[in-house]
């Protein structure tokens, strides 16, 4: 039996279809004679498969649309001005690329390139994604293509003037997430001390259209009056309008290691300030890195998840139990003693709607026993009151040039995951349950000698050594259990013990910094996607694995401003799995390297089920989702079919950019994705402490 194609156009569009399909792979179906009958190569059922497939994925892309996108599709560029910037984009571009090989530029120089590849990416970027969003941006684009010109043509001669300018400067460094080249913004007067001097990191607010061509504009235009006093304020970009969550979170921590390292800042003169979404990153950045700053303030920014984003509210589908424990990741309530360490001011207008929000976080303190300060511009909205203002930045003054205490007599830390443990000289190591806020309270109260109250927490240690070298062995008191010359306390069976005297010979995984989940933990350093190269027994899995990798690519070069790096399961090698969380995509037989992990994880396919917590699936019709730690480099995670997990439905509001799935879930294909899901979560679950499926 065979199959007739008539016409030679038609077995081209035919093949061409199929290409498509297939990634762009050169795979054609039909071969053989020029009548058009099917070849001996591909039997008819292969054919139909790939007819399959290609009727799947029809279904799965609409659901993918970025209807609602953030940002918005910009304005429809005159043809000749869009190529005069994609050219001039591409033609800067190529020559930092030839400018990057060895010994193109006098020694140390090249270090500098990326102060100019971001003029190139902002405007490559605004022409690629449509971000053009009215044409005096054209004009500023001009002006960024001329000032990577200006700098390109600097380099060359051996110079950079930039890096010892005052006034607005433009910086950029490249991140370990991604390689991807990333730019913030200085302020610098010119009286700011060459060494140890005071830095203010800048949250700015959200604005749905600001991408890199609209931040460094106004970064890069002659302040009307020139910065006064001496201190260097860093503009953060936080890679878009994501509250400083997740990768933008990394890019303030990224960018404040760039700036300390590039002018030689005193880490114990560092602020934090924001105000509207800026005032939601300072708050939780405030909390959950309490020990970085010297003093913080939060303007007007929100705290929470449920109730700012009113998700119970009438008519709303409840978020599942899943996700809104998840919250606790970002929901600043629940770090609110990592900010009794450091003083924090909040300011709010009289009149602002968002006031509510902070009076949450005055109320957490007050309930753990200590106060926020709180200073309200008088009869006014959703901005800073100038005499308001004034007496911040006065009270700010004073705490920063005090500077981080060197040897604070009392820390309290709380903490719902292990992502965010440490404050001062206390540092927790592990948990009784993830995503339960837990807490310590550890007190000097003698020489070498200290007490230490907990709750919820299973493994501690205190940097004590280091902070008081001078007195020697210490004697700490943990919820009444008393230990001589110990600093790392390990709790079993409700005691405490050194965890020196323990029996190890039996070990295990356990859920520790850095390597605790959820899946969107795994985007927070570096990683690399692996896509299959084999083919899954299964076309609906198939196409909608192909379908999800694509809009997690897309996704992440719209969101967080990157590109991912993409590579086929036969490229990966040890090193990469070391350096990388490797996010892999496909089943058992579709990815050489999920094979390899076989037994390793905890999922397996076998009998044509997906087996997983024991439970079972078809594997014809549902694909797993999951985090874990990577067997074959222990220090790094390897992820299965996912990139981050909120989608499109989350950008009405980035209060609802959070995590929304746990460590692991198994999706019915059958079902089409939609702006909120991946498919029909049929399971979904946390691993317990020891990364066992509960």
């Amino acid at each position: 039996m065979g199959l007739r194609l008539k016409g030679k156009k038609r077995r081209k569009r035919a093949g061409r279809a199929v290409r498509t399909i297939l990634g762009g792979q050169s795979c054609w179906l039909v071969s053989g004679r020029e009548d058009g009958r099917l070849g001996t190569l591909l039997p008819y059922l292969m054919f139909t498969r790939y007819i399959y497939l290609l009727i799947l994925l029809t279904r799965i892309l609409p659901a993918q649309d970025q209807k609602g996108k953030s940002p918005p599709a910009g304005i429809a560029l005159p043809a000749k001005d869009k190529a005069e910037l994609w050219a001039g984009a591409k033609a800067l571009q190529a020559e930092i690329d030839a400018l990057k090989q060895p010994g193109a530029l006098a020694k140390g120089l090249d270090a500098y390139l990326v102060d100019v590849e971001i003029f190139a990416k902002a405007v490559h970027w605004a022409v690629e994604l449509d971000e053009v969003f009215n044409l005096k941006q054209v004009t500023d684009a001009r002006n960024l293509l001329k000032a990577g010109n200006e700098r390109l043509k600097d380099l060359k001669s051996g110079k950079a003037p930039w890096t010892t300018a005052t006034g607005n400067v433009v910086r950029g460094y490249r991140s370990k997430i991604d390689g991807s080249v990333q730019v913030y913004g200085l302020s610098i007067p010119e009286e700011r001390p060459a060494k140890d001097g005071r830095l203010d990191i800048w949250l700015h607010g959200r604005s749905d259209v600001l991408t890199e061509l609209a931040f460094i504009g106004p970064q890069m235009t002659k302040p009307k009056t020139p910065p006064v006093g001496k201190v260097v304020v860093l503009n953060i970009y936080g890679r878009f309008c994501n509250a400083y969550k997740f990768a933008g979170e990394v890019d303030v921590l990224e960018a404040m290691e760039d700036a300390v390292r590039q002018y030689q800042f005193s880490r114990d003169h560092i602020a934090l300030r924001g105000f509207s979404m800026g005032g939601a990153g300072a708050w939780h950045l405030g909390a959950q890195y309490a020990d970085l700053w010297a003093a913080v303030t939060p303007g007007a920014g929100f705290v929470e998840t449920a109730e700012y984003a009113k998700v119970d509210a009438a008519g709303k589908v409840p978020p599942p139990d899943w996700e809104r424990k998840l919250y606790a990741l970002y929901d600043v309530p629940g770090y609110v003693l990592n900010l009794s360490n450091r003083p924090v001011y909040l300011y709010c207008g009289e009149e602002d709607p968002a006031k509510w929000q902070g009076e949450k976080m005055l109320a957490a303190a007050k309930a753990a026993g200590f106060e926020i300060p709180q200073l309200i511009g008088p009869k006014t909205g959703h901005k800073y009151h100038p005499e308001t203002k004034k007496e911040l930045d006065t009270l700010m003054d004073v705490a920063v040039a005090k500077g981080r205490p060197k040897a604070p007599e009392r820390v309290r830390v709380s903490t719902p995951t292990l992502k965010y443990n440490k404050v001062d000289w206390v540092t927790v190591d592990a948990l009784q349950e993830h995503w339960v806020v837990s807490e310590v309270t550890a007190s000097k109260v003698g020489p070498a000698k200290f007490e230490v109250k907990t709750k919820g927490v299973t493994e501690f240690s205190l940097s004590v050594l280091a902070v008081w070298p001078s007195e020697g062995s210490p004697e700490v008191n943990v919820d009444g259990q008393t230990f001589n010359g110990v600093t790392r306390f390990e709790k079993i069976g409700g005691k405490w013990f050194d965890p020196r005297i323990l029996d190890r010979t039996v070990g295990g995984l356990q859920k520790r910094h850095d390597l605790q989940g959820p899946i969107d933990d795994a985007f927070m350093g570096s990683f690399v996607f692996v896509r299959p190269t084999g083919k899954s027994s299964s076309p609906k899995v198939e196409a909608w694995v192909r379908s999800e990798l694509e809009l997690a690519i897309k996704k992440w070069k719209i969101n967080f401003r990157g590109e991912a790096v993409v590579v086929d399961d036969t490229a990966v090698t040890e090193e990469m799995m070391k350096k990388s969380n490797i996010i892999l995509w496909g089943d058992a037989e579709s990815n050489k390297v999920i094979a390899r992990l076989a037994g390793k994880i905890p999922v397996k396919w076998a009998g044509g089920k997906v087996l997983i917590g024991g439970s079972s699936y078809e594997a014809a019709d549902h694909a797993p989702i999951m985090i874990y730690p990577n067997p074959l480099a222990p220090n790094k995670y390897v992820v299965l079919n996912s990139g981050y997990t909120f989608r499109q439905g989350s950008e009405v509001t980035n209060g609802l950019q959070t995590p929304k799935l746990p460590d692991w879930a198994v999706i019915d294909v059958r079902e089409a994705p939609t702006a909120q899901w991946p498919g029909k979560v049929t399971a979904a679950g946390f691993y317990d402490e020891g990364w066992r499926v509960r």
